[in-house]
C-alpha cells in the first residue's frame, strides 16, 4: 500500500474540517487556500507514527533536523503569496516534507521547488508522483542559489530563515513579483519583498515566526 493509499483512511474529513474551522478562526480567508488545505492529506507527509497529530496547528519532524510547518503559518504564506494577481510560476525553497509545494500546486499553474537534503527531495518527489502533481518541478541544490534557468518568477516562496534576503533570489523576481520569506535569527519575522523595477525593491514587515534557518551547500 503506497503513501496515498494509507493517508487517505488514516485520518476523517471532519478531522480536516476542523483544522480548516481553525484557520477561519485565526483569519485565514482565502478560498482558494482553505479549499486546497481542506482536500490535500497532510498526514501524508509525515512519518506513519505522527499521522494522527498531522492536523494539530504545530510544526512536526521530519528528520535531518527539519519540519513541516504549523498548518497556519502554511496558509498564511500562501495566502499572502497569491494575493492580487495569481502568480504563474512560483518558486519555493526548501522542499521539505513536500506539503507546502503540494499545496501550492493545487492553486498555481506552475511550482518549482529546490532542496538541499538530497532524502527529503527524494521523498517529496514520490509523494507527488503518488497525489498525480504533474505541475512541480523538482531540484536538490542549494536554495539561496534560486533556480536561474526557470526564472524569472512570478513569487518566491522560502520556507527556512536566512538573516538577510538572498541576493540571487531577488534578481531572480520578475518586475512586479513579491518573495516571502521569515527573516531573522532568534527572532524572526514573516516579510514580503516586492520588485518595483530592475534595482528598486520594497519590503513589509507581517508576524513573528519560527523557522529553521536558511542553511547553504547541498547534502
Amino acid at each position: 500500500m503506497n503513501n496515498v493509499m494509507r493517508g487517505m483512511g488514516m485520518t476523517s474529513q471532519r478531522t480536516r474540517d476542523r483544522m480548516i474551522t481553525r484557520l477561519q478562526d485565526k483569519g485565514i480567508k482565502d478560498q482558494r487556500v482553505l479549499a486546497a488545505m481542506r482536500e490535500l492529506p497532510r498526514h501524508c507527509f509525515v512519518d506513519e507514527a505522527l499521522a494522527t497529530r498531522a492536523y494539530e496547528d504545530t510544526a512536526l519532524p521530519i528528520g535531518h533536523s527539519q519540519t513541516i510547518s504549523h498548518p497556519y503559518t502554511v496558509a498564511r504564506m500562501t495566502e499572502l503569496l497569491i494575493n492580487g494577481d495569481l502568480p504563474e510560476r512560483v518558486l519555493e525553497i526548501g522542499t521539505g516534507s513536500g506539503y507546502q509545494a503540494a499545496l501550492l500546486s493545487k492553486i498555481v499553474p506552475m511550482l518549482y521547488t529546490v532542496e538541499r537534503i538530497s532524502v527529503l527531495q527524494q521523498q517529496a518527489r514520490r509523494r507527488f508522483r503518488e497525489l498525480n502533481l504533474p505541475n512541480i518541478r523538482c531540484k536538490h541544490s542549494d536554495g539561496s542559489w534560486g533556480w536561474v534557468e526557470q526564472g524569472p518568477f512570478d513569487a518566491i516562496l522560502v520556507t527556512a530563515a536566512p538573516q538577510e534576503v538572498p541576493n540571487a533570489l531577488l534578481e531572480q523576481l520578475a518586475i512586479g513579483a513579491r518573495l516571502i520569506l521569515p527573516l531573522g535569527d532568534q527572532v524572526q519575522r514573516l516579510a514580503i519583498v516586492t520588485r518595483k523595477s530592475a534595482d528598486a525593491y520594497e519590503r513589509e514587515d507581517f508576524e513573528d515566526v519560527k523557522f529553521v534557518p536558511l542553511l547553504t551547500g547541498a547534502s
